[in-house]
């Protein structure tokens, strides 16, 4: 049985501007998000970079070489939608915080985590207004409740857009904090990324990484890099 795949059918897209925002535009005919709703975006940057996928576009439409629009389609679609729900999800992560939790053995490891995620909790106290208390195990520990609702308020400040991308960098991540360090630039998204990991690379380094584990990781890290593309890009001045 064949498969239906949709065919490319215009020769130009490129950006334009629509009201306080901007669409994407096929020889002129407005893109739409899978539930029909006009696909508009706050920034020309995200449009345009919308528009430059589905110019990339051959004969047929291929959906997974299209990574802004799938972000703006469930922007638009989803997480509008459901804002306070979403934005509720995604600040829970501070009561369960990854840099939070720490192995009580071995002594190299416990090491590595102090010194790679305590500054961390250090710039979240002085930058963010937050204190986070690291506790040894898994068990959970609630975190000071000033706190959490101080960071659940800056999520809800987050616009559908920037909420999509920030569900990604502290789902992937683990942390709200390192979301937040991932938004505000305070290290380069690799190091970020790999701070996210260091428990991941620990084993590595003791027993290996076979080919399944290898390949997770490096879908993980695309989405992770993406989630930050796409949150500079709606951040990015008109």
């Amino acid at each position: 049985m064949s498969t239906w795949t949709a065919k490319r059918f215009w020769k130009v897209a490129e950006a334009a501007q629509e009201g306080d925002g901007y669409s994407v535009r096929l020889d002129g005919r407005p893109v739409k998000t899978p539930a029909k709703a006009p696909l508009i975006v706050p920034t020309h940057a995200l449009a345009h970079e919308i528009a430059q996928e589905w110019d990339a576009q051959e004969e047929t439409i291929n959906p997974n070489a299209m990574p802004m629009t799938r972000s703006a389609n469930a922007a638009i679609d989803k997480v509008a939608k459901q804002h306070a729900e979403v934005a509720d999800m995604v600040a829970d992560y501070g009561d369960t915080d990854l840099l939070c939790y720490r192995a009580d053995a071995p002594e190299e490891l416990c090491d590595r985590q102090q010194a790679e995620w305590a500054p961390y909790l250090e710039w979240a106290r002085g930058t963010l207004g937050v204190q986070l208390v690291p506790v040894s195990g898994v068990m959970y520990a609630p975190q000071p409740e000033a706190s959490l609702a101080q960071l659940r308020a800056m999520v809800h400040e987050m616009n559908a857009f920037e909420l999509t991308a920030f569900h990604d960098l502290v789902g992937i991540s683990g942390s709200l904090i390192l979301g937040f360090a991932a938004a505000r630039d305070l290290r380069p998204i690799d190091e970020i990324w790999a701070s996210s990991r260091l428990d991941d690379i620990w084993q590595q380094e003791q027993w290996g990484q076979d080919a399944e584990a290898k390949e997770d990781a490096m879908r993980k890290r695309q989405a992770f890099v993406h989630a930050k593309v796409f949150f500079d890009l709606v951040r990015t001045p008109n």
